[in-house]
């Protein structure tokens, strides 16, 4: 059954690339914005990444954390994450508990075991307060920080 707005999003309590430890329940109060992305170091990914990264000082300002989501492995993520000078945390997610927990496996990607290119913003209190199904790595990083402005 697909996740839908307003429901509670699904706990998680895992590592990032670097180690840090990163829990949905530690970030209540702000909101988060969950983005899956199919292949580390490949050029959509990539330019997803450091669209992010530039605008994280915005996403600061609205109280949002950027966290990036992906099945490779931890040192894959690790070399993504050197080569696009990113400090948000990326989560290895390489048994793909997260990718299925959040309906993000499916269609062709799903058959390669590929998380597809979908973000999901998550409210103060832990609720899914939007889906992007549909997401253009060029201008995505934009278009979340839109409906964050217009909506909080």
């Amino acid at each position: 059954m697909p996740l839908r707005a307003g429901q509670p999003a699904p706990e998680f309590d895992v590592r990032s690339d670097d180690g840090r430890r990163v829990r949905l329940a530690d970030l209540r109060g702000q909101w988060v914005v969950l983005y899956f992305y199919p292949r580390a170091n490949t050029p959509g990914c990539s330019t997803e990444a450091r669209r992010f990264e530039a605008a994280l000082p915005e996403f600061g300002r609205l109280n949002a954390a950027v966290i990036g989501i992906s099945t490779d492995t931890e040192a894959r993520q690790a070399n993504f994450r050197d080569n696009c000078g990113l400090s948000f945390p990326l989560i290895p997610d390489s048994e793909r508990t997260l990718s299925r927990a959040y309906g993000v496996i499916g269609g062709l990607g799903g058959l390669l075991g590929l998380a597809a290119r979908q973000t999901f913003l998550i409210d103060p209190e832990g609720n899914l307060a939007h889906h992007w199904r549909t997401v253009n790595p060029a201008t995505h990083a934009a278009d979340v920080l839109r409906w964050l402005q217009q909506h909080i």
